[in-house]
């Protein structure tokens, strides 16, 4: 591709990313929308559940399959490298519109928190989850992470972008996964938790335990030092006692 094609791909790709989110955050938290996570059911529960669980299937199908090395090394042939990455967040954002779109609400509530304060903590929690998410992409290099930065190289002068170094600032010190942590505290953090909002918050926690597990035997084997990282550092949540128990052995 041309430079300036590739720039313009990053920068679209990146904007419905963005847009997506922005939808994301009202689909799955109720709000400001025509369509949500708890929209009445239209059709019969078999169906609808068939439905879901396939949408969830190509959701972690595109997301971690795009990830991994062999692909990688397959897509480098056939897409100019300053495009991979924006190529990726394309698909993701493609993928995700589709289970939005598509997805098939399921009656039944599951829980109902009905004190009013006890509610809006719930949702501050929820906006936590998405605040952490985009605060995580930051601390390392946004821009890399999105394709940006090596459509920008590209554009520049058509060399290739230099991998960021390894570093864990902020929360990765506490946390090897803080975008996952984020994400979970999404899917849960719900103060009605309807069988539709269950069934993509129990799929979409399966997806990225699994999915993490699949990350970090590719880091293993890129980046010899992530085992140690990966010792003293909890997956997805900060903890005292590991921690503590990382220091006693100093």
């Amino acid at each position: 591709m041309k430079r300036w094609i590739i720039l313009l791909y990053g920068v679209a790709s990146y904007v419905l990313f963005l847009a997506t989110m922005a939808y994301g955050i009202a689909f799955f938290g109720n709000l400001f929308a025509a369509r949500t996570i708890d929209a009445a059911a239209t059709v019969p529960v078999g169906r609808a559940l068939a439905m879901n669980i396939g949408l969830l299937a190509l959701f972690a199908l595109q997301h971690s399959g795009m990830a991994r090395p062999r692909f990688k090394a397959w897509a480098g042939r056939v897409i100019a490298p300053a495009a991979e990455r924006s190529t990726y967040v394309l698909l993701s954002s493609l993928a995700l519109i589709l289970l939005m779109v598509l997805w098939q609400p399921l009656g039944g509530v599951v829980w109902s928190v009905e004190n009013i304060a006890a509610r809006q903590i719930i949702m501050a929690v929820y906006f936590f989850g998405w605040a952490l998410m985009f605060w995580a992409t930051f601390l390392l290099d946004h821009l890399e992470l999105f394709g940006l930065r090596q459509a920008l190289c590209e554009f520049r002068g058509g060399s290739r972008c230099m991998e960021p170094a390894f570093r864990t600032p902020g929360a990765y010190r506490y946390m090897r996964h803080p975008t996952n942590a984020g994400w979970l505290i999404v899917m849960w953090a719900s103060p009605t938790m309807t069988v539709s909002h269950l069934v993509v918050a129990v799929g979409l926690t399966f997806y990225v335990l699994c999915g993490i597990r699949l990350e970090e035997k590719d880091l293993e084997k890129r980046l010899p030092y992530y085992k140690q990282y990966r010792r003293k550092v909890p997956m997805l949540f900060p903890s005292l006692r590991k921690r503590l128990l990382v220091d006693s052995e100093r």
